[in-house]
């Protein structure tokens, strides 16, 4: 099972989630230097853990509910994380310390992304276990 379409999908999430958060800011400060993941340690931490949880979902294929869980809990966290950034882009101009957007913003939506179709994968497994199952 570790060969599976679902396998590459979590792949890329881990290496979305855990890769491109040093290669794109998340924003411009007012002093015009760029922020990385790597500088706010919430953003940090919630990156590396959503990166942990699809490389935690890849190592357990043999039980693929408890990879379906662990898919639906990384979306709601990367949702979570998509929050934060949400109201740090909605603090007014004057009270925030963000002069520009980044692309870095943009990255769970990628891992969200990637996350669906993994689970949709990991369904579709699970429902071709089933019905070979009820053959017998």
């Amino acid at each position: 099972m570790i060969q599976r379409i679902q396998t590459i999908y979590l792949l890329l999430s881990a290496a979305v989630s855990a890769g491109l958060i040093f290669v794109f800011h998340l924003w411009t400060n007012s002093d015009d230097i760029p922020v990385y993941a790597k500088d706010e340690y919430l953003y940090l931490g919630l990156f590396l853990g959503s990166a942990l949880l699809s490389l935690i979902s890849i190592l357990n294929f043999k039980n693929r509910k408890f990879q379906f869980v662990l898919g639906r809990l990384n979306i709601i966290l990367n949702f979570i994380l998509l929050g934060f950034f949400v109201y740090q882009l909605l603090i007014p101009p004057g009270e925030s310390h963000i002069s520009e957007k980044g692309v870095g913003i943009f990255i769970p939506i990628l891992s969200i992304v990637l996350l669906v179709l993994a689970n949709k994968a990991i369904k579709k497994d699970e429902d071709l276990v089933k019905s070979v199952d009820r053959l017998r």
